[in-house]
Order: C-alpha cells, then sequence, then structure tokens
C-alpha cells in the first residue's frame, strides 16, 4: 500500500435498511455519527463526523466484495451474506467480531398444507427456491435429501404458491411476511446476525486507525 493511500479516510461499507441503521449506536459509541441518510441521499460515499472515516453504500452481497478486494478497510455484513460469500472466494477475510445486530434465521418454509415432513422421510426429490444456495445445498445434503435449487434474487414467497418450488430457503425475522403469504416455516437452518469483517491488508498497514474502532464496536456489541 502506497504512502498516498495511508492518507486517505478510512472506508467501511455497509447496506441499506437493518443493518445500516443498527449500526449507527456502534458508530456513535466510537463517537462517530453520519451526517446524511442513505434512504434519501442519492450519494453513494458519506462522509462521517470523523474526517478519517468515509462510509460507502453497497448491496448487502457485495459488502464481502468490497472488503476482500480493499476498496474498503472494513464492512458490516451477514453471516448469511458471509456464507455465500466464501464458497466462492477463499480467504481475504478476517472477522473478528460477531456484533449481535440484524438478528433473524435462515429457515424452510413451504406452503399452508404441505407436508414436509413426509415428502422428506419419503425420499422425494424437492424443489427449493432460494437466494442462499449453498447454505441449502450443504443443509439439504447433511439431512440426505435430494433437491434441485432454483435460484431467485427476491419475492421468495412466491415460489411454492405459483408451483415454482416446494418450498423456500430464506431470512425470517417476525414471520409476518411468510404469514401474510400463507406460508409456514418447517426447518431452521441457521440463526443470523452481523459481523464486523475487515480486510486483511488494511488491517497489517491500517492498524493504528482501524483497531481503535474495532475495539468501540466489540465494547458496544457486548454491551
Amino acid at each position: 500500500m502506497s504512502p498516498a493511500s495511508l492518507d486517505k479516510p478510512l472506508t467501511l461499507a455497509l447496506s441499506k435498511g437493518r443493518i445500516f441503521e443498527e449500526t449507527l449506536p456502534l458508530l456513535a459509541a466510537a463517537g462517530v455519527h453520519v451526517t446524511e441518510n442513505p434512504e434519501s441521499s442519492r450519494k453513494l460515499i458519506l462522509p462521517t463526523s470523523d474526517p478519517g472515516l468515509q462510509l460507502i453504500i453497497v448491496r448487502a452481497s457485495d459488502v464481502p466484495t468490497y472488503v476482500q478486494y480493499g476498496a474498503a478497510d472494513f464492512g458490516i455484513a451477514g453471516k448469511d451474506v458471509l456464507f455465500e460469500h466464501a464458497a466462492q472466494n477463499a480467504g481475504g477475510l478476517y472477522q473478528p467480531i460477531d456484533l449481535n445486530i440484524a438478528k433473524c434465521r435462515l429457515c424452510v418454509a413451504v406452503r399452508e398444507g404441505f407436508d414436509y415432513e413426509a415428502a422428506v422421510s419419503q425420499g422425494s426429490r424437492l424443489r427449493i427456491a432460494t437466494k442462499y444456495v449453498q447454505a441449502a445445498r450443504e443443509h439439504f445434503a447433511r439431512k440426505g435429501v435430494y433437491v434441485d435449487l432454483i435460484k431467485l434474487y427476491g419475492s421468495m414467497e412466491l415460489a411454492p404458491l405459483v408451483g415454482l418450488a416446494d418450498a423456500i430457503v430464506d431470512l425470517v425475522s417476525t414471520g409476518n411476511t411468510l404469514k401474510a403469504n400463507h406460508l409456514v416455516a418447517v426447518e431452521d437452518i441457521v440463526q443470523i446476525s452481523s459481523r464486523l469483517i475487515v480486510n486483511q491488508a488494511s488491517l497489517k498497514t491500517r492498524a493504528k486507525a482501524l483497531q481503535p474502532l474495532i475495539d468501540a464496536f466489540a465494547q458496544a456489541s457486548a454491551a
């Protein structure tokens, strides 16, 4: 890393929505305040009250990529995203802290009236719609269930209702979306929360600037 790059602000990669909102108190604990709201601003690079730190706003699934390749020094991403990223990209990320924010669970869900247990016990081959292909593949492999995986990027709940899939694997928080679409969660795969991830090169070359933020995040998330 060149000397000039060391003078640049640290860059934290975040996604809009729940992770961003639940990160604000962690930043505040480090004495940092975000001066613009990504929901109302068109800017993708946001300043903070600390001239040594800026935020970039990217898709949740892209946060690990920005961090791994050094476009961001650190970021916050859900375990679901990190699991899928790791399947395609070995190494490159240091994950020092589970921040215990944006909690939910990754579940198997089916339409009301579908006998999932019977289908599994009878050895039926199931069609599963999901954005989380790697997690779904490993889950059903552990159970010895034969599945055809269909990758979708949104509106997962629609798949069982229109016959695209027998079940979905998706994130569930309150369960209200499932209920509104006449679906039921039948199996939990893993509990999900968000983790702080750090570029390994930045950790070595910019430790003096990064470590106080990492320590503040760790203390705030443990409170």
